[in-house]
């Protein structure tokens, strides 16, 4: 049975230089074990299934077997054995399934990503920090996208198409009181009026974006991380990781915020009121109303020019805990965008005799510039990320520096199919007969006819992969053979182990996946563009027959497209919620979630909140506050994303308390993944300096693991931290110890195999209280392992 206890291991210190042990501090062990993606409890962690915990709270906390609770009272009882823990932080990524509609916000997770994506660079500041301008402009136009999206749906399509097409109206008897042609033309049929009423759902989708952003930050983020002075000796770190600042981004995450929610406002009141000022600026209009059109547009975009210069502001600081807000902005713009949405629907809703609902509303020229600017954005984007690649350029590094811009396309890519499908969805349910509405704009359609063609790009790469991976796997037999000399008498078992090797290998094709998709969409969409700005165009005679089949194709890829969008959204959602409540569903989908919202939200707000911002604090105060308290060192042992937190809570510790952390990394994708993709924070340098600061870096990785992989790091320093592949299976054929077949774990059950006992071992071995301790600035000396062997790393 589970019990609560609260317990402080420490006696409340700051994270500064950590001192030795004083009177009465016995200097005993500390193993902190963290889990992965899939969660798991403390009872399995700690292989007891009494358990207490000893600090934190349901979402996220550190427990320990019952019998551990009050080891701190009881030193003699630790001195050959550490004292076990295990942090539970699951709650922090899975929960009802409500939370799969995060999954509607997939563009704004996936821009936020291409922000961290950045280079590794050589000084060129102000390049970087061009690098992280573009991508915050690139974030705010797909806020505007969506919400603009919203108003498609409802304001055109809905309030200004169906509801004044008497046909449309009679089909949805729901927007009978809308409908000029009704018997009673009541109040709301007046076309002003009708917009001015839609406008609710757009701005409520705004209100709800700001609402569950302000609230998401509160429970995951507000959390402050260790307040420290930053050492001299952290000047020769090679990430950002380690400074202060990095996990407590409060004050951008507000000022986006409060930029992003005016965008979303203005582009409401611009939907409203910028019809309405056209209208009234035809020939006979009242010039009182024309006059209160101008002004109102020039209102809107004296907004859009401060929205746009509160996210060119500089972003984030990282060298200290910056507590302050710009609270007048903070308040002010969100309110002054409001204000001018108030404004845009009353001047809507003013008595305009003669004005009717015809054609569509003036959107074309708007989702065009927008696909436009992101265009020109992504490609100022990877022209900057070249040049940073440039100045220190990496090996391993995906797409040659590139990872951010191309992943920047896919969000861009997401948003505008989701927008383009949505609103022909919408379009189609309204318009059973397609006689009635003129849809929505013609670039929309044609975004929706891109899916079908890169549905196919998508189809055939897969296909070129399966058969690499089909190629690879026969050649993966032989070296299972060689592994396995005199007991391979079983064809079937050894294609299972050479295809799972060869599937494993699949991860590692990851970026040529990312930059095909990434290059035809934006070929694509500048195809769809094209198209769109030709469409009403009437083709020369000469053409007509190819005009005709070019846009028949069109047409039915449009039709395609648009069953696939909902069919798509269908499965985007179930999908979610089975990765929340089915643990080897989250298993398989959950580390790509995870990397998303493993970054602090520094390029768009609305983004689902970052997990890391809770859990890294937690492991940093709690391994600071041990050191400090106890005197003693400490064993962090981190499986897949867990071993990523450990490392960033290594770095955020003081380097005096750094060196009496040893690390133990298992099925880690801190190489393989982030290390490819974020080369700014995880590159070789940055690994390599964590190497050198704590006191012993072990990693195990197999071949058969996707996701964990070893970390590569240049020289000797190579072979001090990785370990040889574990085997996998254990044995190949029955043996006395296996009387059944061993099964083929990949990614899971590190710990079933006994190189992990033994490495665990000779890490603990380090932490005897015999143990001398680290030198002042250095490592410690070598410490005999428990088995003889050598520990030192």
């Amino acid at each position: 049975m589970e019990q609560t206890q609260e317990r402080s291991g420490a006696d409340g210190g700051t994270g500064g230089a950590v001192p030795g042990p004083r009177p009465g501090e016995t200097g005993a062990a500390l193993e902190l074990l963290v889990h992965g993606v899939g969660g798991t409890t403390p009872a399995e962690m700690l292989d007891d299934p009494r358990t207490v915990r000893i600090t934190g709270d349901h979402v996220a906390a550190v427990f320990r077997r019952t019998e551990d609770a009050d080891a701190e009272s009881r030193p003699e009882d630790y001195r050959d054995r550490p004292v076990p823990e295990a942090y539970v932080w699951c709650n922090l990524t899975s929960g009802n399934g409500t939370r799969a509609l995060w999954l509607l916000l997939l563009p704004f997770m996936v821009v936020n990503l291409a922000h961290w994506m950045r280079p590794t660079a050589r000084g060129r500041i102000r390049t970087v920090r061009l690098y992280g301008l573009l991508v915050r402009l690139t974030g705010l136009t797909l806020t505007v996208l969506l919400v603009a999206a919203a108003c498609e749906v409802a304001i055109d399509l809905v309030a200004w198409q169906c509801a004044g097409t008497s046909a449309c109206a009679e089909r949805h008897s729901w927007l009978g009181f809308l409908s000029p042609a009704a018997s009673d033309g009541g109040w709301w049929s007046a076309p002003g009026r009708r917009l001015a009423l839609a406008a609710a759902v757009p701005a409520a989708l705004t209100g709800l974006l700001w609402y569950l952003s302000l609230r998401t930050w509160r429970a995951y983020e507000s959390q402050q991380p260790m307040d420290r002075s930053t050492d001299p000796e952290e000047d020769a770190g090679r990430t950002a990781l380690n400074r202060p600042g990095f996990w407590y981004g409060r004050r951008l995450v507000a000022r986006l915020r409060a930029a992003h929610t005016a965008a979303g406002l203005l582009t409401v009141a611009a939907a409203v009121g910028v019809p309405a000022a056209r209208f009234d600026r035809a020939p006979g209009g009242p010039a009182l109303l024309d006059t209160l059109g101008w002004l109102l547009e020039a209102a809107l975009a004296a907004g859009t020019v401060a929205v746009a210069g509160v996210t060119c502001r500089r972003g984030r600081s990282e060298n200290r805990l910056d507590r302050e807000l710009d609270r007048h902005l903070v308040r002010r713009l969100p309110l002054a965008a409001l204000v001018l949405l108030v404004l845009a629907l009353v001047y809507a809703g003013w008595s305009r005799p003669g004005w009717t609902s015809t054609g569509r509303l003036p959107g074309d020229a708007a989702f065009g510039g927008i696909t436009l600017v992101q265009g020109l954005l992504v490609i100022a984007l990877a022209v900057t990320a070249h040049a940073l690649h440039r100045t220190l350029p990496g090996a391993r590094t995906a797409i040659r520096g590139l990872g951010g811009p191309a992943v920047a396309m896919l969000a861009c890519a997401l948003g505008g199919v989701m927008t383009g499908g949505v609103a022909q969805r919408v379009s189609d349910w309204l318009d059973g007969t397609g006689a009635f509405l003129d849809g929505p704009p013609v670039l929309l359609t044609w975004q929706a006819s891109v899916i079908p063609p890169l549905l196919v790009v998508v189809l055939l790469l897969c296909a070129a992969l399966a058969r690499r991976t089909w190629r690879l796997a026969r050649a993966e037999r032989a070296a299972v053979e060689d592994e396995h000399p005199g007991e391979t008498g079983d064809p079937a078992r050894t294609r299972r182990i050479a295809t799972a090797r060869a599937m494993a290998g699949l991860t590692d094709q990851g970026p040529l996946i990312v930059a095909i998709v990434s290059v035809t969409t934006l070929l694509l969409g500048a195809a769809a563009l094209v198209g769109a700005l030709t469409t009403d165009r009437a083709p020369a005679d000469a053409a007509r027959g190819t005009y005709a089949v070019v846009h028949g194709a069109a047409q039915t890829a449009q039709a395609l497209g648009s069953w696939l969008i909902g069919l798509g959204f269908i499965l985007f959602v179930t999908w979610g919620r089975r990765a929340y409540k089915d643990a080897s569903a989250r298993r398989t989908i959950g580390i790509l979630w995870d990397v998303g919202t493993f970054w602090p939200r520094a390029a768009h707000p609305f983004a689902p909140p970052c997990y890391a911002e809770r859990a890294v604090p937690d492991l940093t105060w709690r391994m600071a506050t041990w050191t400090r308290a106890t005197g003693g060192r400490l064993v962090i042992s981190g499986h897949s994303q867990g071993s990523v937190l450990a490392a960033a809570a290594a770095w955020q510790l003081a380097p005096s308390a750094r060196r009496r952390v040893a690390l133990l990394t298992y099925g880690s994708p801190l190489e393989r993944l982030y290390g490819r993709w974020f080369p700014a924070h995880f590159g070789p340098d940055a690994l390599g300096s964590l190497h050198r600061d704590v006191d012993c870096w072990r990693n195990l990785h197999r071949l058969t693991d996707p996701i964990g992989g070893p970390v590569r790091l240049p020289g000797d320093s190579g072979p001090a931290v990785d370990r040889e592949p574990l085997k996998d299976p254990l044995t190949y054929g029955r043996t006395e110890l296996h009387p059944l077949p061993a099964p083929i774990l990949g990614h899971s059950d590190y710990q079933a195999d006994p190189a992990f006992a033994e490495e665990r071992r000779r890490l603990l071995a380090r932490l005897r209280p015999e143990a001398p301790a680290a030198r002042p600035g250095g490592r410690a000396p070598r410490v005999p392992a428990a088995d003889g062997g050598p520990a030192d790393c």
